[in-house]
């Protein structure tokens, strides 16, 4: 598939759309894509993997009406909450403003359109999806187990690492798979809380299509993004349980 003259398509063989990706401007939109996904992941399961712990093992009782309000924010509008974060990192939002009156910084400081803001609005973003299968993981495990590595003298912290966190780690890679697949691809949050000035995969693939108009190009990033989330399926596969991923 070839792009034609006025933007569009042409119906014939080429390989150019795909020579094209060896630009050093797509290669670093990836290159940042991949950490920023992998960052938003990692500190989503931090996050996440303590509070779905205490809920499943601590608060029992309550523990599925707990994880029913952590999925509330799901189902509203993620645009809403977006603005909220750039409400609250603006130069005259909550944290600047209290900061400069407790007179801890004499100037507002640049969260909006970094790096970090961009991880920020991924992470609420992603989390609530986090929670799901470690809940399911940590709900299932075997408390026999547990008590036997108790009986034999390990402490809480001991058994934790040696027993439990084995245990529970089908779940924990079936959460990073499902925070790493859209944080690799979504654009919308770079867009709002990066100001476009943050480019990832995701508003390259977008602006080929929309603005651009060079389809080949697009399709092809958008290819090389599924074949490289279809080896990270079978890499789970290979050290996981896929039949986690349809626990939840």
């Amino acid at each position: 598939m070839g792009r034609g003259a006025y933007g569009g398509t042409i119906r014939r063989f080429t390989v150019d759309a795909y020579e094209s990706l060896a630009d050093f401007t797509y290669l670093k939109a990836v290159g940042r894509s991949i950490c920023m996904a992998l960052k938003s992941s990692v500190l989503c399961i931090l996050l996440g993997y303590p509070f779905t712990f205490i809920v499943a093992r601590k608060w029992k009782k309550s523990g599925k009406l707990l994880m029913f309000l952590l999925m509330i924010p799901v189902y509203t509008s993620s645009l809403a909450r977006l603005y909220s974060l750039v409400i609250m990192f603006n130069s005259s939002g909550l944290i600047n403003t209290a900061l400069m009156k407790l007179h801890i910084i004499s100037s507002p400081l640049q969260i909006l359109y970094t790096n970090g803001s961009i991880t920020i609005g991924l992470v609420q973003y992603l989390l609530p999806f986090a929670v799901m299968p470690l809940y399911s993981s940590i709900e299932k495990l075997d408390e026999a187990t547990i008590e036997a590595s108790y009986d034999l003298g390990a402490g809480k912290i001991k058994t934790f690492i040696k027993v439990i966190l084995p245990m529970t780690f089908p779940g924990i890679i079936a959460a990073f798979i499902i925070l790493f697949v859209p944080a690799i691809g979504t654009y919308f949050i770079t867009d709002v809380i990066g100001g476009g000035t943050v480019y990832m995969i995701g508003n390259i693939i977008c602006n080929q299509f929309l603005s651009a108009r060079n389809w080949p190009l697009g399709a092809a990033l958008s290819v090389c993004v599924v074949i490289f989330i279809l080896l990270m399926l079978y890499l789970y596969s290979r050290i996981g349980n896929l039949d986690d991923l349809g626990a939840m």
